[in-house]
Protein backbone atom coordinates (compact mmCIF):
# COMPACT_ATOMS: atom_id res chain seq x y z
CA UNK A 1 0.00 0.00 0.00
CA UNK A 2 1.26 3.45 -0.61
CA UNK A 3 2.57 5.61 2.15
CA UNK A 4 0.37 8.61 2.61
CA UNK A 5 1.24 12.23 3.29
CA UNK A 6 -0.58 14.10 6.15
CA UNK A 7 -3.31 15.52 3.99
CA UNK A 8 -4.05 11.41 3.11
CA UNK A 9 -2.58 11.66 -0.60
CA UNK A 10 -0.93 8.62 -1.30
CA UNK A 11 1.92 8.89 -2.72
CA UNK A 12 3.17 6.39 -5.39
CA UNK A 13 5.31 7.39 -7.92
CA UNK A 14 8.81 8.44 -7.85
CA UNK A 15 10.52 10.75 -10.41
CA UNK A 16 14.50 9.61 -10.36
CA UNK A 17 17.16 12.12 -12.08
CA UNK A 18 20.29 9.86 -13.36
CA UNK A 19 22.27 12.82 -14.27
CA UNK A 20 22.08 16.98 -14.40
CA UNK A 21 23.72 17.07 -18.06
CA UNK A 22 22.10 17.24 -20.92
CA UNK A 23 22.73 17.20 -24.97
CA UNK A 24 20.52 19.76 -25.88
CA UNK A 25 20.37 24.07 -24.89
CA UNK A 26 16.71 24.43 -24.78
CA UNK A 27 16.84 28.47 -23.89
CA UNK A 28 13.85 28.15 -21.88
CA UNK A 29 15.49 25.70 -19.62
CA UNK A 30 19.25 26.65 -19.47
CA UNK A 31 20.68 30.07 -20.03
CA UNK A 32 23.02 31.34 -22.63
CA UNK A 33 26.04 30.89 -20.50
CA UNK A 34 25.17 27.73 -19.16
CA UNK A 35 24.75 26.47 -15.79
CA UNK A 36 27.05 24.60 -13.44
CA UNK A 37 26.91 21.54 -12.85
CA UNK A 38 27.25 19.00 -10.12
CA UNK A 39 30.85 17.61 -9.91
CA UNK A 40 31.29 13.88 -11.29
CA UNK A 41 31.69 12.85 -7.45
CA UNK A 42 28.39 14.41 -6.17
CA UNK A 43 26.30 12.50 -8.73
CA UNK A 44 25.17 9.14 -6.89
CA UNK A 45 26.06 6.11 -8.33
CA UNK A 46 24.19 3.45 -9.83
CA UNK A 47 24.91 1.68 -6.37
CA UNK A 48 23.34 4.22 -4.36
CA UNK A 49 20.51 5.18 -7.22
CA UNK A 50 19.43 1.55 -7.10
CA UNK A 51 19.36 1.40 -2.90
CA UNK A 52 17.05 4.17 -2.84
CA UNK A 53 14.93 2.75 -5.91
CA UNK A 54 14.82 -0.49 -3.57
CA UNK A 55 13.78 1.58 -0.52
CA UNK A 56 11.42 3.52 -1.87
CA UNK A 57 9.23 0.39 -3.15
CA UNK A 58 9.44 -1.38 0.09
CA UNK A 59 7.45 1.80 0.99
CA UNK A 60 4.61 1.01 -1.15
CA UNK A 61 6.13 3.30 -4.21
CA UNK A 62 5.16 1.34 -7.38
CA UNK A 63 5.93 3.69 -10.36
CA UNK A 64 9.69 5.06 -10.99
CA UNK A 65 10.25 7.29 -13.86
CA UNK A 66 14.25 7.70 -14.66
CA UNK A 67 14.99 11.69 -15.84
CA UNK A 68 17.57 14.22 -16.67
CA UNK A 69 19.06 16.53 -17.59
CA UNK A 70 18.74 13.95 -20.45
CA UNK A 71 19.38 10.21 -19.25
CA UNK A 72 20.60 8.71 -21.47
CA UNK A 73 23.98 10.66 -21.95
CA UNK A 74 24.92 8.92 -18.77
CA UNK A 75 26.92 5.82 -19.34
CA UNK A 76 25.86 2.16 -19.23
CA UNK A 77 22.57 3.64 -18.12
CA UNK A 78 20.63 0.61 -19.74
CA UNK A 79 22.31 -1.43 -16.56
CA UNK A 80 20.91 0.83 -14.47
CA UNK A 81 17.25 0.50 -16.51
CA UNK A 82 17.72 -3.35 -15.96
CA UNK A 83 18.55 -3.23 -12.42
CA UNK A 84 15.67 -1.62 -11.56
CA UNK A 85 12.87 -3.30 -13.49
CA UNK A 86 14.15 -5.97 -11.68
CA UNK A 87 13.04 -4.78 -8.45
CA UNK A 88 10.12 -6.59 -6.86
CA UNK A 89 6.66 -5.23 -6.66
CA UNK A 90 7.86 -2.30 -9.22
CA UNK A 91 4.76 -2.11 -11.49
CA UNK A 92 5.84 0.26 -13.66
CA UNK A 93 9.51 1.64 -15.47
CA UNK A 94 9.50 4.60 -17.56
CA UNK A 95 12.25 7.20 -19.08
CA UNK A 96 11.29 10.84 -20.08
CA UNK A 97 13.81 11.79 -23.17
CA UNK A 98 14.64 14.58 -25.20
CA UNK A 99 14.79 11.74 -28.08
CA UNK A 100 18.06 12.87 -29.66
CA UNK A 101 19.93 9.64 -28.87
CA UNK A 102 16.26 7.42 -29.25
CA UNK A 103 17.52 6.09 -32.48
CA UNK A 104 20.69 4.44 -30.93
CA UNK A 105 18.86 3.14 -27.55
CA UNK A 106 15.06 2.40 -28.13
CA UNK A 107 15.50 -1.22 -28.74
CA UNK A 108 18.15 -1.89 -25.68
CA UNK A 109 15.59 0.60 -23.34
CA UNK A 110 12.87 -2.15 -24.43
CA UNK A 111 14.99 -4.93 -23.86
CA UNK A 112 16.43 -3.63 -20.41
CA UNK A 113 12.67 -3.40 -18.96
CA UNK A 114 11.35 0.26 -20.22
CA UNK A 115 7.85 -0.15 -21.97
CA UNK A 116 6.82 3.75 -21.20
CA UNK A 117 8.26 6.49 -23.03
CA UNK A 118 8.04 10.31 -22.64
CA UNK A 119 9.62 12.46 -25.71
CA UNK A 120 10.09 16.08 -25.28
CA UNK A 121 9.39 17.79 -28.47
CA UNK A 122 7.80 21.79 -28.57
CA UNK A 123 7.57 21.82 -32.62
CA UNK A 124 7.39 20.06 -35.66
CA UNK A 125 9.80 22.88 -37.56
CA UNK A 126 13.38 21.83 -37.62
CA UNK A 127 14.23 24.81 -37.93
CA UNK A 128 12.67 26.20 -35.16
CA UNK A 129 13.77 23.03 -33.49
CA UNK A 130 17.27 24.26 -33.40
CA UNK A 131 16.14 27.63 -32.13
CA UNK A 132 14.32 26.42 -29.30
CA UNK A 133 17.00 23.80 -28.60
CA UNK A 134 20.48 24.91 -29.91
CA UNK A 135 20.62 21.85 -31.85
CA UNK A 136 20.04 20.69 -35.17
CA UNK A 137 18.54 17.31 -33.71
CA UNK A 138 14.89 17.22 -35.08
CA UNK A 139 15.06 14.51 -37.61
CA UNK A 140 16.69 11.89 -34.90
CA UNK A 141 14.11 12.71 -32.64
CA UNK A 142 11.29 12.01 -35.66
CA UNK A 143 13.05 8.65 -36.56
CA UNK A 144 13.07 7.77 -32.91
CA UNK A 145 9.94 8.41 -32.34
CA UNK A 146 8.63 5.78 -35.11
CA UNK A 147 10.88 3.12 -34.27
CA UNK A 148 9.68 3.37 -30.66
CA UNK A 149 6.37 2.85 -32.10
CA UNK A 150 7.59 -0.29 -34.10
CA UNK A 151 9.13 -1.53 -31.12
CA UNK A 152 6.32 -1.63 -29.08
CA UNK A 153 6.72 1.38 -26.48
CA UNK A 154 3.18 1.78 -24.70
CA UNK A 155 2.08 4.69 -24.19
CA UNK A 156 4.58 7.14 -25.96
CA UNK A 157 3.89 10.17 -24.45
CA UNK A 158 5.06 13.57 -26.53
CA UNK A 159 5.52 16.97 -24.35
CA UNK A 160 5.02 19.81 -25.39
CA UNK A 161 5.68 23.40 -23.56
CA UNK A 162 3.43 26.07 -25.34
CA UNK A 163 5.27 29.06 -25.47
CA UNK A 164 3.57 31.95 -26.72
CA UNK A 165 4.94 33.65 -29.92
CA UNK A 166 7.10 30.86 -29.75
CA UNK A 167 5.27 27.44 -31.03
CA UNK A 168 1.78 28.59 -30.30
CA UNK A 169 1.05 28.61 -33.32
CA UNK A 170 1.91 25.11 -33.92
CA UNK A 171 -0.66 23.69 -31.48
CA UNK A 172 -3.11 21.87 -33.47
CA UNK A 173 -0.83 20.50 -36.08
CA UNK A 174 0.70 18.64 -32.99
CA UNK A 175 -2.46 17.73 -31.79
CA UNK A 176 -3.32 16.45 -35.25
CA UNK A 177 -0.56 14.13 -35.11
CA UNK A 178 -3.25 12.09 -32.95
CA UNK A 179 -5.17 11.23 -35.96
CA UNK A 180 -2.43 9.45 -37.77
CA UNK A 181 -0.33 7.85 -34.27
CA UNK A 182 -1.73 6.52 -31.24
CA UNK A 183 0.67 9.24 -29.21
CA UNK A 184 -0.45 10.92 -26.58
CA UNK A 185 0.29 14.52 -27.33
CA UNK A 186 0.58 16.34 -23.68
CA UNK A 187 0.56 20.53 -23.84
CA UNK A 188 2.40 21.61 -20.56
CA UNK A 189 2.43 25.35 -19.43
CA UNK A 190 5.88 27.45 -19.21
CA UNK A 191 7.09 27.14 -15.68
CA UNK A 192 9.78 30.34 -15.21
CA UNK A 193 12.68 28.79 -14.74
CA UNK A 194 14.89 31.84 -16.74
CA UNK A 195 14.01 35.51 -15.54
CA UNK A 196 11.51 37.17 -18.06
CA UNK A 197 10.93 33.72 -20.13
CA UNK A 198 7.73 33.27 -18.38
CA UNK A 199 6.52 36.54 -18.64
CA UNK A 200 7.08 37.15 -22.04
CA UNK A 201 6.09 33.49 -23.78
CA UNK A 202 3.39 31.66 -21.04
CA UNK A 203 0.09 30.62 -22.18
CA UNK A 204 -2.94 29.58 -20.03
CA UNK A 205 -4.21 25.80 -20.01
CA UNK A 206 -7.57 27.73 -20.95
CA UNK A 207 -6.26 29.22 -24.09
CA UNK A 208 -5.06 26.19 -25.29
CA UNK A 209 -8.34 24.26 -25.10
CA UNK A 210 -10.13 27.26 -27.14
CA UNK A 211 -7.29 27.14 -29.97
CA UNK A 212 -7.61 23.06 -29.79
CA UNK A 213 -11.81 23.20 -30.20
CA UNK A 214 -10.28 25.14 -33.85
CA UNK A 215 -9.32 21.74 -34.90
CA UNK A 216 -11.94 19.74 -34.09
CA UNK A 217 -14.50 18.76 -31.04
CA UNK A 218 -12.64 17.97 -28.27
CA UNK A 219 -13.98 15.01 -26.09
CA UNK A 220 -12.88 13.92 -22.62
CA UNK A 221 -10.88 10.81 -22.41
CA UNK A 222 -9.49 8.72 -20.23
CA UNK A 223 -5.56 7.22 -19.67
CA UNK A 224 -5.30 4.16 -18.21
CA UNK A 225 -1.65 4.41 -18.04
CA UNK A 226 -2.11 8.10 -16.57
CA UNK A 227 0.15 8.64 -13.24
CA UNK A 228 -0.65 12.27 -12.53
CA UNK A 229 -1.27 15.69 -13.34
CA UNK A 230 -2.80 15.38 -17.46
CA UNK A 231 -6.21 16.12 -18.04
CA UNK A 232 -7.03 13.76 -21.22
CA UNK A 233 -9.07 14.49 -24.53
CA UNK A 234 -9.42 13.01 -27.73
CA UNK A 235 -10.71 14.21 -31.06
CA UNK A 236 -13.22 11.95 -32.68
CA UNK A 237 -11.83 9.36 -34.75
CA UNK A 238 -8.44 9.74 -33.32
CA UNK A 239 -5.89 6.82 -32.90
CA UNK A 240 -4.30 9.03 -29.91
CA UNK A 241 -4.95 11.13 -27.11
CA UNK A 242 -4.44 15.04 -26.21
CA UNK A 243 -3.48 16.03 -22.83
CA UNK A 244 -3.23 18.98 -20.73
CA UNK A 245 -0.87 19.64 -18.02
CA UNK A 246 -1.43 23.15 -16.36
CA UNK A 247 0.82 23.23 -12.93
CA UNK A 248 -0.16 27.32 -12.84
CA UNK A 249 -3.33 28.24 -14.28
CA UNK A 250 -5.41 24.85 -12.93
CA UNK A 251 -2.74 23.38 -10.41
CA UNK A 252 -3.10 20.10 -9.54
CA UNK A 253 -1.57 19.82 -6.45
CA UNK A 254 -4.63 17.90 -4.50
CA UNK A 255 -3.78 15.04 -6.20
CA UNK A 256 -0.12 14.95 -6.73
CA UNK A 257 1.33 11.50 -6.04
CA UNK A 258 4.91 12.17 -6.37
CA UNK A 259 8.36 12.20 -4.95
CA UNK A 260 11.75 13.43 -6.94
CA UNK A 261 15.06 12.25 -6.54
CA UNK A 262 17.75 14.40 -7.87
CA UNK A 263 21.02 13.41 -9.37
CA UNK A 264 22.91 14.28 -6.22
CA UNK A 265 20.33 13.01 -4.10
CA UNK A 266 18.18 15.49 -2.86
CA UNK A 267 14.67 14.21 -2.28
CA UNK A 268 11.90 16.85 -3.17
CA UNK A 269 8.46 16.26 -2.60
CA UNK A 270 7.37 19.12 -4.42
CA UNK A 271 8.76 20.71 -7.71
CA UNK A 272 8.24 24.03 -5.96
CA UNK A 273 9.76 23.83 -2.75
CA UNK A 274 12.66 24.73 -1.89
CA UNK A 275 12.74 22.30 0.86
CA UNK A 276 15.03 19.06 0.04
CA UNK A 277 16.13 15.88 1.99
CA UNK A 278 20.03 14.96 1.52
CA UNK A 279 19.75 11.24 0.97
CA UNK A 280 23.27 11.51 0.05
CA UNK A 281 24.58 12.33 2.58
CA UNK A 282 22.70 9.93 5.11
CA UNK A 283 23.99 7.04 2.34
CA UNK A 284 27.99 8.32 1.81
CA UNK A 285 27.76 7.85 5.84
CA UNK A 286 26.50 4.43 6.08
CA UNK A 287 23.31 5.13 7.49
CA UNK A 288 21.31 1.62 7.86
CA UNK A 289 18.49 1.19 5.60
CA UNK A 290 16.09 1.69 8.38
CA UNK A 291 17.19 5.77 8.61
CA UNK A 292 17.34 6.49 5.18
CA UNK A 293 13.21 4.59 5.15
CA UNK A 294 12.39 7.27 8.27
CA UNK A 295 14.08 10.05 5.94
CA UNK A 296 11.78 9.40 2.87
CA UNK A 297 8.72 8.83 5.52
CA UNK A 298 9.18 12.39 6.58
CA UNK A 299 9.63 13.45 3.15
CA UNK A 300 6.17 12.20 2.50
CA UNK A 301 4.43 13.27 5.56
CA UNK A 302 5.80 16.48 5.53
CA UNK A 303 4.54 17.38 1.67
CA UNK A 304 3.02 20.41 1.26
CA UNK A 305 -0.52 20.58 0.69
CA UNK A 306 -0.57 22.85 -2.52
CA UNK A 307 2.44 25.25 -4.22
CA UNK A 308 2.38 28.66 -3.09
CA UNK A 309 1.85 29.84 -6.84
CA UNK A 310 -1.45 30.44 -7.13
CA UNK A 311 -1.45 30.65 -10.78
CA UNK A 312 1.32 33.93 -10.26
CA UNK A 313 3.99 33.62 -13.04
CA UNK A 314 5.59 36.59 -11.92
CA UNK A 315 8.73 35.50 -9.96
CA UNK A 316 10.72 32.39 -10.33
CA UNK A 317 9.33 28.99 -9.67
CA UNK A 318 11.85 27.28 -8.97
CA UNK A 319 15.25 27.21 -6.47
CA UNK A 320 16.97 25.91 -8.88
CA UNK A 321 17.55 24.66 -12.68
CA UNK A 322 15.02 22.32 -13.69
CA UNK A 323 17.99 20.24 -15.24
CA UNK A 324 19.74 19.96 -11.66
CA UNK A 325 16.13 18.47 -9.87
CA UNK A 326 15.09 16.38 -12.73
CA UNK A 327 12.17 16.95 -14.91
Amino acid sequence: MAPKDRYGRPVDYLRLSVTDRCNLRCFYCMPPHGVPFIPHEGVLSYEEIERLARLAISLGINKIRLTGGEPLVRREVLHLCEKIAGLPKLESLSITTNGVLLPQFAQNLFNAGIKRLNVSLDTLNPEKYAAITGKFHFFQVWEGLHQALAIGFNPIKINVVVMRGVNDDEINQLASLTYTYPFHVRFIELMQSQPGIQERHFLAGGEIIRRLEQTDALLPAHSKHGNGPARYYRFPGAAGKIGLITPLSHHFCPTCNRLRLSADGKLRSCLFSPEEVDLKSLLRRGAADGEILAAIRRAIWNKPQEHALHGDISGRCLSRPMSAIGG
